[in-house]
């Protein structure tokens, strides 16, 4: 059985890492895969590299903030054969990874999966995730939250394109299908819809309008994409945010 390096990249998640740690160590450990995991710590604020040590995990301290290079920042730590990338307010389960496993030694190269998104999302969203999601199946694109492949399929693509800021999965998931078979599992992950609950309808659609409008420029630089670098809201969900 190949190693599995989980690579978590992570920016002031104390209040959800643990969570998704002990959902993948639960995972792993059911399926009694050797794994390690490894969570990138990318110039964070507040307890998120304690938090990560304390549920067993290896901390890569860098100071990016891009998306892009801190996932391959952790890919370079990695030791194992196989790397699944998992956002850190990302939920995973026995299930996925059992399905993802077996795709991955059946030949291939690497995946995503269907997401779905925790508790209550507003109106806007609901719309916003009937049109994109069935877009990113269509096209077979993984999801920036769940995505994984063989360490040598990551190689050979050259891994994450560090000019991007945003869409760096879009990017990947298809240099790795250039390369061989890429799938999208039927299991899916469960990941925050904080962004959506913090943001009104309008903000969100003039970002998506402005980066369709600009087209591929818009994402190889931070200004213009503060729905994911600007200062965090507080989830209305949560009483600590």
């Amino acid at each position: 059985m190949s190693s599995i390096s989980f690579i978590i990249p992570a920016y002031n998640e104390a209040r959800l890492l643990g969570s998704t740690l002990r959902a993948i160590d639960t995972a792993a450990r059911a399926l009694r895969l050797p794994f390690e995991l490894i969570v990138v710590d990318d110039a964070s604020l507040d307890r998120t590299a304690e938090v990560a040590r304390a549920h067993g995990a290896r901390v890569v301290a860098v100071s990016f903030r891009q998306i892009a290079a801190t996932r391959n920042a952790g890919a370079r730590a990695a030791a194992g054969e196989w790397l699944f990338f998992v956002d850190a307010d990302t939920i995973i389960s026995e299930a996925v990874l059992r399905e993802a496993v077996a795709a991955l030694s059946a030949g291939a190269v690497g995946g995503g999966c269907v997401v779905r998104f925790d508790g209550r999302v507003p109106r806007y969203g609901r719309v916003l995730i009937a049109l994109f999601l069935p877009v990113y199946l269509a096209l077979g694109l993984a999801a920036g939250c769940f995505l994984f492949c063989t360490r040598q399929a990551f190689d050979a693509v050259g891994g994450f394109d560090e000019r991007l800021f945003a869409a760096e999965e879009a990017v990947l998931s298809r240099a790795l299908r250039r390369i061989g078979r890429f799938v999208l599992l039927r299991e899916k992950v469960v990941t925050s819809a904080r962004k959506l609950r913090a943001h009104s309808g309008t903000e969100v659609l003039s970002t998506l309008l402005r980066l369709a409008v600009s087209g591929p420029k818009a994402v190889r630089r931070r200004e213009g994409l503060e729905l994911w670098y600007g200062e965090r809201r507080v989830d209305p969900e949560s009483p600590d945010g």
